[in-house]
């Protein structure tokens, strides 16, 4: 049996060498360069890095894998996997000033994880020495270009010692609500949550054999866990071939993930609710007549909450392509979790709940909730009143409370937030609970995400989930940006927390902003009976938002706070 992922790749390696297990869309075009990996290459790039590692005496010290988008990067992870080094990945800064923010969040990264050496592409290794003697941190850091590592150095590996408590990497968080922490993702937890993408999503060696190993296409940011844990790492897990492209080509052009899922016809394929309205607003004829998206069979969608009228547009526009209702798949996941929590079920269209016949989105379908499915095979998901930790009945918003094998073994370097997070118990339940800081509820034994705890909005003692609000305000005008807008409150003084939108409209809509701005303060009084302190318009792009697309709120509230919103035209202050 698999110890590792280490483990599966050389049983892969020698069983189908051939077998491509990544290519690469150089350019983002389907019908331009590719670059590919065989199973073959693959594990003597891996063990090339591995035994470079084991050379310099790093096992069990951590790497910072910095990479642009490419295939090297998951050479450079499985190399340290293979090496029992703590893989840790990280934006490269570049750009403009090497981009001020990837910068910053690099160098406490390095603080952070104590990193020794940091593995990346020639262009980042070179920038990164120019910026040596201005950059303490990196002060005694081994740096090296894994693509400069000879095969030769392949045949000195020696297969580590690794258990299953074994730290396999450390997946930092976004910081959605607070600075980034590093999750320690053991192998054990690795093994676990791909057996539980594996059977949620219906990797089945039947359904391989039917796609001819064609299980991915992806450009998610694989420094990410839904771009790492997914398409990349269950590739390997099963001995699959993903095809994978850059995140900033897919934002250049959206068209390019539905036409390299056309193209390279996979099971699966997905992203956050964003990626699913950005192809919407590209949906031209053209498009379309040339697209065949009969055979994804998982269009997986999470992240960031699922909305009921992105999956509804989207099935019905691509509908004429051959995309079914039914491969929708909304699902829920967290860093502290490996990955993936719950998931739809293949084959079967999502659950929607409608909106309450007395709440605020009374009779409007795509306001409904939606169902992000049920929990993996060995995965415990509990509903708990966080104060009192008392499991709550079916129904009833709580925290989301997670207990199995895919549950991570704490954040490193931090007791305090580790015993908080992660050692939470439940009467009537053994074992311990991961407290995921994530509200919802229970219905027929699937999970509805409702927010974030940390975000909720208390106004005269009453509980308004921010998410309710903007989704009132995007439902009032055609021209607000279905998933950008950040609601929160703000302290007014006497008269105590008020509500602020801050939402991005079109560039086109500048003119209607005072009508924009009236519309989204009637549509929350009405719906919410409450009153708007204020409402900012901006420009597209302009709101904060974590590496997987997440609304950062509190960082729109300082940015409010501190008057440094680029509003179009002026605010109107109520």
């Amino acid at each position: 049996m698999a110890r590792s992922l280490v483990d599966l790749l050389t049983t892969h390696a020698s069983n189908h060498p051939d077998r491509t297990a990544y290519r690469y869309l150089v350019t983002g075009d389907s019908d331009a360069q590719t670059q590919s990996l065989t199973y073959a290459r693959l594990a003597v790039r891996s063990r090339a890095v591995a035994a470079w590692l084991q050379e310099r005496g790093l096992a069990g010290s951590r790497a910072m894998l910095l990479y642009p988008p490419g295939l090297d990067f998951i050479c450079g992870y499985l190399g340290c996997l293979s090496a029992g080094v703590v893989a840790v990945p990280g934006v490269p800064p570049q750009g403009r000033a090497q981009n001020h923010r990837a910068l910053t969040r690099m160098k406490r990264l390095i603080a952070d994880a104590d990193a020794k050496v940091i593995l990346g592409g020639r262009d980042v290794i070179a920038a990164l020495d120019a910026m040596a003697e201005h950059l303490p941190e990196l002060d005694g850091i081994a740096r090296v270009a894994t693509e400069d590592i000879p095969d030769e150095t392949a045949p000195a590996w020696r297969e580590p010692d690794l258990t299953a408590d074994s730290v396999a990497f450390l997946q930092y968080t976004s910081g959605s609500t607070s600075a980034p922490r590093g999750v320690m993702v053991t192998h054990g937890n690795l093994l676990d949550n791909e057996r539980v993408i594996t059977e949620r999503m219906g990797h089945t060696p039947d359904t391989l054999a039917a796609y001819d190993h064609e299980m991915f296409v992806s450009w998610l940011p694989v420094y990410h866990d839904m771009g790492l844990i997914g398409p990349v790492l269950n590739t390997v897990y099963l001995g699959a071939t993903a095809t994978l492209f850059s995140p900033l080509h897919f934002l250049q052009q959206p068209a390019r993930w539905l036409t390299a899922v056309s193209r390279y016809r996979p099971h699966t394929s997905g992203g956050p609710n964003f990626a699913y309205e950005l192809c919407l607003k590209h949906a031209g004829p053209d498009l379309l007549d040339g697209l065949d998206l009969s055979s994804w069979k998982v269009a997986f969608n999470g992240a960031e909450p699922v909305r009921a009228a992105t999956l509804r547009r989207f099935a019905e526009t691509f509908g004429e392509a051959g995309f079914r209702r039914e491969a929708l798949y909304p699902c829920y996941g967290l860093a502290e979790a490996t990955l993936m929590v719950t998931g739809g079920t293949v084959d079967t269209p999502p659950t929607l709940l409608e909106a309450a016949a007395t709440g605020p989105h009374a009779g409007e379908a795509d306001a409904a909730a939606v169902s992000s499915g049920r929990p993996g095979p060995g995965t415990t998901v509990a509903i708990a009143d966080p104060e009192r930790q008392e499991e709550l009945p079916e129904g009833e918003v709580g925290e989301i409370w997670v207990g199995g094998e895919s549950v991570a073994k704490g954040y490193w370097r931090n007791a305090l937030a580790t015993r908080e997070t992660f050692r939470a118990t439940l009467t009537g339940h053994e074992g311990r609970f991961l407290r995921t800081g994530d509200l919802g509820f229970l219905r027929g034994g699937e999970l509805f995400v409702t927010g974030r705890l940390k975000d909720l909005i208390v106004i005269d003692g009453r509980n308004h989930y921010p998410q309710d609000l903007e989704l009132s305000a995007e439902l009032s005008h055609p021209a607000l940006r279905p998933g950008c807008t950040a609601a929160f409150s703000v302290d007014s003084g006497v008269e105590g927390e008020q509500v602020v939108v801050v939402a991005e409209v079109a560039p086109d809509a500048a003119g209607d902003s005072e009508k924009i701005t009236d519309l989204i303060r009637s549509a929350i009084g009405e719906s919410h009976v409450l009153s708007v302190r204020d409402v900012v318009l901006v420009h597209p792009g302009t709101i904060p938002k974590t590496s997987s697309g997440k609304i950062q709120r509190r960082a729109t509230r300082a940015a409010y706070l501190d008057g440094t919103l680029s509003p179009i035209g002026a605010s109107v202050a109520g």
